[in-house]
């Protein structure tokens, strides 16, 4: 209707009518006026609140904004190594490869001979240098005999290392995954890099098929932890997204203080954990409160850094009732877990109890802004598993160690924007696995790394 019509020529029925339907329209235009009014009043207060940081949310700190640096003072005091020199440096090699001594034969004011008893040492310092990088190339030349007897042919062995088929040699593609995975080089780069600083010419098809060979190594290395996790009495995860050729997928992390397993898949749902696990139930669980990641353990552990962060969000965003008096609680219990570990347990135990009362009484309070509301539902079902590290004394408050595993990844997202296919993400993260896990146990990436490739399982557990 987009005008009232003339009322004189309506009967009394069709009046009634007409008020009837522009009564039901009001109704409805009240309804929609209130759901807008709420909605507006929502818009404002969100326009209030605080902006979201890697201080007060679950944002990464890549999307924080840097503070400048102070400036930093001079170095004072005597390098380490050094004879009367100012200023900080590197310490002296232990084991130098050669030595340069050199003493003045005259004096430079009146040029009197001076002999060794003239001398004292006035300065030690290393120049430090590489030599020239050059491929070596080994020529094989394999002889095949024929047997004048029985006109058999022989075929010559050759050394380990040296057998007929690609043309690099397993220290040199171990490098080559080394700086792909690890320093996220692409292909092209990789390729540019040999030919340029090594005078090694790899195109970049070469490299894929290096990788490719190499995979069944890092293949089996992953059976090998994930047998080990599937044991495990403790495990950590988490997971970040990544991209696949063009289409958003997951980067779950297990983890412990023995092993890493880095699981690459579609979905974010708790059936990867299922899929993972394999229906081994480990003792206690850590991770944060995202739901797939929750329910598959004996008992379960809140990363509390994902706590103090949201209860400052609260209190940016006005709670002055429940958020601080909860994010001074939660302070108290991770700097009790700093030093939880050596602690008798009858000490833990009464750790525990004064945070529980002290949780009673915070949850008795009646926060009045939304989001002081909003944690107090959230702790009010969680409680529990606060301070679950006071009874596993083995176990951190934090997922902090899952997070560190991941960044790797997220930098390698960042640097190359994602995966070309389904086999170079799996790749990824069964490196990534060998690799997290060698650490555990004191090697170094590109040791890691070497050691699958030729085959050494010294980096991963039994």
């Amino acid at each position: 209707m987009t005008e009232l019509p003339d009322l004189s020529l309506l009967s009394h029925a069709e009046k009634d009518a007409l008020i009837h339907a522009l009564w039901a329209r009001l109704e409805l235009a009240e309804v929609r006026l209130a759901a807008a009014e709420r909605r507006i009043a929502e818009l404002e207060a969100r326009l209030n609140e605080p902006p979201k940081r890697p201080d007060n949310s679950s944002l990464p700190p890549s999307h924080g904004q840097k503070p400048n640096r102070p400036e930093k003072g001079q170095r004072k005091g005597p390098r380490q190594g050094s004879l009367g020199r100012d200023g900080g440096g590197r310490p002296l090699a232990e084991n130098p490869d050669q030595t340069v001594i050199a003493k003045p034969a005259h004096c430079l004011h009146c040029h009197t001979p001076l002999t060794d008893a003239d001398q004292r040492l006035a300065q030690r310092y290393d120049k430090i240098d590489l030599p020239p990088i050059k491929p070596i190339v080994t020529r094989v030349e394999r002889y095949a005999g024929s047997c004048p007897c029985c006109g058999g042919t022989t075929l010559a062995a050759v050394p380990e290392g040296m057998e007929a088929g690609t043309p690099f040699s397993l220290n040199l593609v171990a490098l080559a995954i080394y700086l792909r995975v690890i320093h996220a080089v692409s292909y092209r780069r990789l390729s540019r890099l040999f030919t340029e600083l090594f005078g090694l010419a790899i195109s970049e098809g070469a490299l894929d098929a290096a990788f490719r060979r190499a995979k069944p190594s890092f293949d089996a290395g992953v059976g090998a932890i994930l047998a080990r996790l599937r044991r495990a009495r403790i495990v950590c995860s988490d997971e970040t997204s990544v991209r696949i050729n063009g289409r958003t997928h997951w980067n779950w992390i297990f983890q412990n203080d023995e092993v890493v397993i880095h699981v690459i898949r579609p979905s974010r749902a708790a059936s990867v954990v299922a899929e993972v696990m394999d229906g081994h139930r480990p003792a206690i669980w850590v991770s944060d409160l995202y739901g797939a990641q929750r329910g598959h353990a004996e008992d379960w552990q809140v990363c509390l850094a994902h706590q103090l962060r949201d209860c400052q969000f609260a209190i940016e965003a006005g709670d002055a009732i429940f958020a601080p008096r909860m994010k001074a609680l939660l302070l108290r219990a991770v700097i009790i877990a700093r030093r939880h570990r050596p602690l008798a347990e009858s000490t833990r135990r009464e750790y525990r109890r004064r945070l529980d009362h002290d949780l009673d009484a915070i949850m008795a309070l009646v926060p009045t802004n939304r989001h002081g509301r909003r944690l107090r539902r959230r702790y009010g079902k969680i409680r529990d598993h606060l301070f679950t590290f006071l009874d596993h004394p083995e176990i951190t408050a934090d997922n902090n160690s899952s997070e560190r595993e991941l960044r790797p990844t997220a930098t390698y997202r960042k640097v190359t924007g994602g995966f070309r296919s389904s086999w170079g993400a799996e790749f990824f993260a069964n490196v990534r696995s060998v690799v997290g896990t060698a650490a555990r146990h004191g090697f170094d990436a590109y040791a890691a790394i070497k050691n699958a490739v030729t085959g050494d399982s010294a980096a991963l557990p039994s």
